[in-house]
């Protein structure tokens, strides 16, 4: 077994999941298709594969146990983080991954040929634009607004049954610098501190949902 597919596995352990080997293999491909293709985009500022292999999959992988429902929509989704180490590990699901970036939507197009995800549709198109033909369970971001920023920018496809959730570093500034309107409009269901492995760095995924008057 490689070193990067021997700390997968051990992050994996930590993180208390079960993952099958051979979604482990294809999250391995996917972090050396990024490193590829970094070459010559800049699809990420990470450029050694090891520190994807935390930075990226195992950031993306503290999430799983939070995934409910069968429609994921991943906003700003870049490289496709985490909808595509999502769609890895629920291959039962349907994920959406959106992005302005034309290179980066190119990017997980590819990805999603070559790992074979059937349940992975990729959007080049601001979010604020887009309109779903079905509606979503959970919507996720990571690294792409802030919290007030992103609800303003995925209002309109939420509804009473999603749940939005924000991964974060720190969030106490932000909640406590939300517009009124907003929150009137959403709750703070739960705020999850999470423990990524190998990452000695405070991250929080926040779970809100919209309130129904």
């Amino acid at each position: 077994m490689s070193n990067l597919a021997t700390r997968l596995q051990q992050g994996i352990d930590e993180l208390a999941l079960t993952v099958s080997i051979e979604t482990q293999q294809k999250l391995i491909q996917y972090i050396e298709l990024i490193e590829k293709w970094n070459k010559s985009f800049n699809l990420t500022a990470i450029r050694q594969i090891d520190e994807m292999l935390t930075l990226h999959l195992l950031d993306s992988l503290a999430v799983v146990p939070f995934i409910t429902g069968r429609r994921v929509l991943d906003v700003g989704s870049g490289a496709g983080l985490p909808g595509i180490v999502l769609a890895l590990c629920y291959p039962e699901k349907e994920f959406v991954l959106i992005d302005t970036n034309g290179k980066k939507a190119r990017f997980m197009t590819q990805a999603k040929i070559e790992l074979g995800l059937s349940n992975v549709e990729v959007i080049q198109a601001r979010v604020d634009d887009y309109q779903a033909n079905q509606p979503f369970d959970t919507i996720i971001s990571r690294a792409f607004a802030s919290i007030s920023d992103m609800l303003g920018l995925v209002g309109h496809l939420v509804t009473a049954e999603t749940t939005v959730l924000a991964m974060k570093a720190d969030s106490e500034e932000e909640i406590s610098q939300m517009p009124t309107d907003y929150k009137l409009a959403y709750t703070i269901e739960q705020i999850h501190e999470l423990t990524v492995p190998g990452l000695q760095a405070k991250r929080q995924l926040i779970a809100i949902s919209k309130l129904v008057s």
